[in-house]
């Protein structure tokens, strides 16, 4: 498809609501951003079109796929698993401690779902007009082990989009702990290849969207009264009064 199709039409589709899904699947839930300035926010520009299925980096990244499901351990598929099922700013628990959760936390928990509501919007967007196949949706050997979909969405990936837009709210509230958190956020990504359900072009390309989207944030007066309460309720809850 020529290159500058694909920005016009992600143009369009950028300035409507989420649409719907690829292929017959039923249509997801529309999303509608909050934070993010859709308008300002040029992101077709900053990423291309993926790889065909035929091409070369396909079938490398295919390889690596396979790497990894041969090499994978019962744990690293359980954690694998796990992050799957959870898609919240918590998954950084790890990071942070037990006692980080939403029961504790309510307002970081309505600023998590605001975020991760940004990416649903931007990732769905993307994933509808991309349509790339899943992994085993293109290699029936591959035995993938978190849930799996029938449309074509796999670029790029919505789990590691929010992995990686959350971790850049939460650094900004605590900063000592950026390198730590965004680690987490590599192994977050990297558990969508664990689970056999992404290639990597889909990680990384969710990085690179979610620096750009985070940057297009930071200059919203909302997104940082947000970030004020919550930075505030994290101190309060840390016992840390100065």
């Amino acid at each position: 498809m020529n290159n500058r199709i694909v920005v016009s039409s992600l143009a369009i589709l950028l300035s409507l609501e989420a649409g719907g899904g690829a292929q017959s699947a039923p249509a997801p839930a529309k999303h509608t951003p909050y934070y993010v300035n859709t308008q300002m926010l040029h992101i077709a520009d900053l990423i291309p079109a993926p790889p065909s299925d035929n091409d070369p980096q396909t079938r490398a990244e295919l390889a690596e796929v396979h790497r990894i499901e041969t090499s994978r351990t019962p744990a690293q598929a359980a954690a694998a698993k796990a992050d799957d099922e959870e898609e919240d700013i918590f998954v950084f628990r790890t990071v942070m401690g037990p006692s980080f959760t939403a029961a504790k936390l309510p307002l970081i928990a309505e600023l998590s779902t605001h975020v991760k509501g940004d990416q649903s919007f931007l990732g769905g967007e993307l994933k509808t007009l991309f349509q790339r196949p899943r992994p085993y949706q293109s290699d029936k050997t591959l035995h993938p082990v978190c849930k799996l979909t029938e449309v074509h969405n796999s670029y790029p990936s919505g789990h590691s989009l929010s992995g990686y837009m959350l971790a850049l709210t939460l650094a900004e509230l605590v900063p000592e702990k950026r390198d730590a958190i965004l680690a987490r956020a590599d192994e977050y990504a990297h558990n969508r290849l664990v689970c056999g359900v992404h290639y990597r072009a889909d990680t990384e390309a969710s990085r690179r969207i979610a620096y750009v989207a985070f940057g297009n944030m930071l200059a919203n007066p909302k997104f940082q009264t947000d970030l004020a309460a919550a930075r505030e309720e994290l101190r309060l809850a840390s016992g840390n009064t100065h």
